[in-house]
């Protein structure tokens, strides 16, 4: 199915319509939730003979970009679901069937969120600040504290990882499983009130012994870098799809700047269209450019993933340089879409204002500027020595 099949145009008219009140508000996209679950929009990684409609990667990351054109915060959100049922394709189609439940689970309606991320912890999957104590039936207890979990109010399902300082003659096993919606031992505090992205609710979540049983703890690995082939499909997914998000708001921000050159004209010149204006022709240019450069690499990433490609010890470089083309690039032509709409796009309400502020959180999502650059380097130059 193309992005225009899974998502028609009526089905997104209704999503762009609810996302300035969302925003306004400081509300969970619930209305757009429930129509995307009914449309099978959550089961876009699940096998067609399951019941969903059996996409990969790179035609997954088309509709998030198409899906954020009319609400960014409603695909980000939406995101973190698809990342786990993303994560579980791209192990199986590599002979991993270890998280082949989530898609069961996910064909039979369960929704499932990110809680991963941790305020201070800049190993991101490397290492982490929340506690898995194991037990004697081989389940483990987390206790910590989780940001940015995307989905608050919805998920059924929240993946959590933690740290057991005691394996390993101390030093330490990272543990990977699954809560549900009715484990005991967490608390969903009500302190989502960003600059953007408000319909995300992306609450902090408090882990206090939270338990995992043993059949849900679905990986166990060691601290430091290594060559899971867990690690590698999280981060396929998660930078892929999260820059899918970022290609569709910078899309969204090109075409609102051209509407309103269209519409705009000059009082000194006679009436005369801003389109005519050199100066604002060449800053939507800029933008196009940019924009043009960034669908393509998109595409490519995510196609490679798809196609099993063995691009070695590049992958990471690649996939954290979408990210922050992506993320970077969304964020510029955003700038350039208000530059050359004028004022009233400076006024509380305008869909460029609400894009200004969604699409800064594109900084703060793994892997930053830094981490991302410093990945890159050592990919081509080897680390750093002494």
């Amino acid at each position: 199915m193309t992005p225009e099949e899974v998502l028609p145009e009526n089905l997104l008219a209704g999503i762009r319509s609810r996302a300035a009140g969302y925003d306004r508000d400081n509300a969970f996209f619930q209305e757009d939730l429930e129509e995307l679950t009914e449309a099978g929009y959550l089961r876009l990684f699940v096998p067609e003979s399951d019941g969903g409609i059996g996409l990969g990667l790179e035609a997954a990351a088309q509709c998030q970009r198409r899906l954020a054109t009319a609400a960014p915060a409603t695909a980000l959100a939406v995101n973190m679901h698809l990342v786990w049922t993303g994560v579980a394709d791209v192990l199986s189609a590599r002979g991993d069937h270890s998280l082949d439940f989530v898609l069961e689970e996910a064909a039979r309606g369960e929704v499932f969120a990110f809680g991963n991320s941790e305020a201070g912890n800049d190993s991101v999957l490397f290492d982490s600040r929340t506690d898995a104590t194991p037990s004697a039936d081989g389940g483990y207890s987390f206790s910590g504290t989780k940001i940015f979990t995307s989905l608050s109010p919805a998920w059924t399902r929240l993946g959590i990882f933690g740290k057991d300082p005691q394996a390993h003659e101390g030093e330490g096993e990272l543990v990977h499983g699954f809560i549900t919606r009715e484990t005991p031992g967490y608390t969903i505090l009500d302190d989502w009130n960003a600059l953007g992205m408000r319909a995300s609710r992306s609450n902090t979540t408090v882990l206090e012994g939270a338990r995992v049983p043993a059949n849900r703890i679905f990986r166990k690995l060691p601290v430091g870098p290594n060559a899971d082939p867990l690690i590698f499909a999280i981060f396929a997914c998660f930078e892929t799809l999260l820059a899918a998000v970022y290609t569709g708001i910078g899309e969204r921000a090109l075409h609102l700047g051209v509407d309103a050159v269209k519409r705009r004209t000059s009082f000194k010149n006679a009436g005369r269209s801003y389109a005519q204006d050199p100066d604002i022709r060449w800053k939507v240019a800029e933008a196009a450019m940019a924009m043009d450069n960034l669908y393509p690499q998109l595409a490519a990433v995510t196609r490679d993933v798809d196609a099993l490609v063995d691009h070695g010890p590049q992958w990471f470089p690649k996939l954290v340089g979408l990210k922050v083309n992506a993320t970077e690039t969304a964020r510029r032509v955003v700038d350039l879409a208000i530059r050359v709409s004028g004022g009233s796009s400076y006024f509380q309400g305008s869909e460029l204002e609400r894009l200004y502020r969604d699409v800064l959180a594109g900084m703060f999502h793994p892997s930053d500027d830094e981490s991302a650059h410093n990945t890159v380097a050592n990919a081509w130059l080897g680390p750093l020595e002494g």
